[in-house]
């Protein structure tokens, strides 16, 4: 039996950094991949950003295409300005795709990440996502986005992962898809740099004895 799997993150980008090479394997496996955008990214920066918004999503679509994705939704919430929005409406929200798709996997943002936005993102999917009978949902990971759940606060959670995935014979189609993003990345040493992107990938497969990896908050399996 195929997975239905439902990836939700706040930003265009965020996915390729935080789980593109589990992408890429679940679409290879057979799985039916949805990938839902719960901003466009741009809307907080400085002057008219129609232009970059259109950019931001032609940037997505061809991304995901990259890993096999088809099927890409994008919300309207307010970017970096999620806060500004009743927490309801953005669960509301989430609860008409989960009901929509019926994934029985969702990979959405930690819970501590320092953007409000990837924080805000990850309680209205547990929200959405309650534990009840008729619910499709089993299992819910959290990934890491890079310059943002390492940038948390001290006094905050730190992102712990229990859950590695094997992305070896995928990690060049999630370095391929984030050139897409090549706006959004910078220079190293910055923590959002190709080669930061790198050394993450290879840390997290070393710590189980993989060659590339992604790692992955378990939020719930169910059984």
């Amino acid at each position: 039996m195929n997975n239905n799997i439902l990836v939700v993150a706040a930003h265009p980008d965020d996915e390729v950094l935080g789980c593109g090479g589990t992408i890429a394997k679940h679409v290879h496996e057979g799985d039916s991949v949805t990938v839902f955008f719960m901003t466009n990214g741009v809307s907080a920066r400085a002057g008219d950003q129609s232009i970059e918004e259109l950019k931001r999503k032609e940037s997505a679509i061809s991304a995901l295409g990259k890993l096999g994705v088809e099927n890409v939704k994008f919300g309207a919430f307010p970017d970096n300005k999620m806060d500004t929005v009743p927490l309801i409406e953005i669960t509301q929200f989430i609860e008409k795709y989960v009901l929509e798709y019926a994934p029985n996997i969702i990979y959405t943002h930690f819970s501590d990440d320092l953007n409000i936005d990837h924080q805000l993102t990850h309680q209205a999917v547990m929200t959405a996502c309650r534990p009840q009978s008729w619910s499709s949902v089993k299992e819910i990971y959290c990934f890491e986005v890079l310059s943002s759940t390492e940038w948390n606060s001290s006094t905050q959670n730190k992102f712990n992962p229990t859950k590695f995935v094997d992305i070896t014979k995928y990690y060049s189609a999630k370095i391929e898809a984030l050139m897409d993003y090549k706006q959004e990345m910078r220079a190293f040493p910055h923590s959002r740099s190709v080669e930061a992107v790198e050394a993450l990938a290879i840390i997290r497969g070393a710590i189980v004895g993989l060659n590339r990896a992604e790692a992955f908050h378990v939020e719930r399996i169910i059984e």
